[in-house]
């Protein structure tokens, strides 16, 4: 029987909470390894679902991860591996693990780039990513490299003898785009320069890591990265950084629970800027450390518009509980989603539980404020609506039940545990 979670809600928050490894550094960290002819050490990796699926893909491709004990990580929290080469490695990903989550896709450049080729079926994961996030982008850059494609039955086969630098232009904004083609290129023949590149913070810690085990980049956190290739790449250790989205998450979270006082450690408050710039806005009551933030209770808070936009923007991950705290705030608010088609589905799961938002379209709706929240039987459908159901049950009254939390165990470590000690009433059943 699947696990729910049951929250009673309506309690004050207050304590500290640390934030754990960023899951979209760690997930990039796994294949990375790949490109590698050592071992690389990585530590602070948060102990969630999506990191355990890309060490079982590292392994299924004939590669050791070990977990070890080291005073390097465990100051933190986070958990520490030893990745190596074992034998031959495997140009298959297993279909049974690429199903389950879209960072899959992130395995196939290095395994290109050192192999010669890769098999690969379609890569799943949650609602937002399954099976509705083309992967032309990377396919299009795999081949302007010298890749050959093959495509059957929604199976796909890449092959080049030597990688060549290239000159790729991203048409739209991504991610996990210029993360792999900036990782592949690494040890392609020549010089790539990748343009309209993502500017997110994991990027620059992914490029700075390359560059510290022999990779040549330049640009990363800008919108043109280049990369000069080289021969190979050798051992290192990788420290995971904060994971900014648990973070905003938190200070979301604490603003919008009623006289909540939480102190969030272990985190970059410089990577957030977005959020904060709205915090003033609304009238919540912070406090910015070098690696921490305090959220304290606010009088009135004030409905403030939002529109999601690539970094240093706001984080379209950020808008699910962003929307939370615009159902606790006076007045009107106009959220605009202008990242993902199918992000704001959750919001009719809010209309449920007494909040008064309205769907103009598939990217925008307004919301009417402050509204009384009532428990409710729910089911999360994604990781980051996830989230945002769990604020809006701690934020209600009475007793709400969330089921198919996999999808929130996906990106939050022991969630409940941690919620447990700012004491809220949560239990996993």
């Amino acid at each position: 029987m699947a696990e729910k979670f049951i929250i009673n809600g309506g309690k004050k928050l207050k304590g500290e909470i640390k934030v754990s490894g960023a899951k979209n550094a760690a997930l990039k960290i796994f294949p990375a390894a790949l490109l590698s002819s050592g071992t690389i050490r990585v530590s602070n990796v948060p102990d969630i679902e999506d990191c355990q699926r890309a060490q079982e893909i590292l392994e299924a491709l004939g590669y050791e991860v070990k977990k070890i004990n080291s005073p390097v990580g465990g100051a933190d929290g986070g958990d520490v591996f030893d990745l190596k080469p074992g034998g031959k490695v495997c140009v298959d990903l297993p279909a049974n693990l690429v199903n389950k989550f879209r960072a899959s896709m992130m395995f196939v450049g290095p395994l290109l780039a050192t192999c010669g080729k890769v098999n690969f079926p379609h890569p799943g994961g949650c609602v937002i990513g399954a099976g509705t996030r083309p992967i032309d982008i990377f396919l299009d850059g795999f081949q302007k490299m010298g890749a050959k494609l093959k495509i059957s039955e929604n199976h796909y086969h890449l092959e080049a003898k030597k990688l060549k630098g290239a000159e790729i232009f991203f048409p739209k904004i991504t991610v996990t785009g210029t993360e792999s083609l900036m990782m592949t290129a690494t040890i392609a023949e020549g010089e790539t320069i990748l343009k309209n590149c993502a500017m997110e913070p994991e990027i620059v810690e992914l490029a700075k890591f390359l560059n510290k085990i022999g990779a040549k980049i330049e640009g990363a956190g800008t919108p043109i990265i280049k990369i000069n290739g080289v021969k190979k790449l050798g051992d290192g250790e990788y420290k995971i950084m904060p994971d900014r989205l648990e973070t905003g998450s938190f200070a979301i979270m604490a603003a919008a629970v009623k006289g909540s006082d939480v102190l969030i450690k272990n985190c970059e408050p410089k990577h957030l800027e977005a959020l904060w710039s709205l915090f003033d806005k609304i009238g919540v009551n912070y406090k910015l450390g070098k690696n921490n933030i305090r959220i304290m209770p606010s009088k009135n808070l004030k409905a403030t518009d939002m529109m999601t936009h690539e970094y240093p923007g706001f984080a379209t991950d950020l808008q699910p509980p962003y929307v939370i705290l615009m159902t606790q705030a006076k007045g009107t608010s106009l959220i605009y989603e202008t990242i993902y088609d199918r992000r704001l589905l959750y919001t009719d799961l809010l209309v449920q539980m007494g909040a008064n938002i309205i769907m103009a379209d598939p990217h925008r709706v307004i919301i009417h404020g402050p509204s009384k929240l009532s428990g409710k039987k729910l089911v999360s459908p994604d990781i980051r609506a996830g989230i945002a159901l769990i604020i809006a049950a701690l934020a209600a009254q009475g007793k709400t039940e969330i089921d198919n939390i996999y999808q929130i165990d996906r990106g939050y470590e022991k969630i409940d545990e941690r919620l447990k000690n700012l004491g809220a009433d949560i239990n996993r059943i």
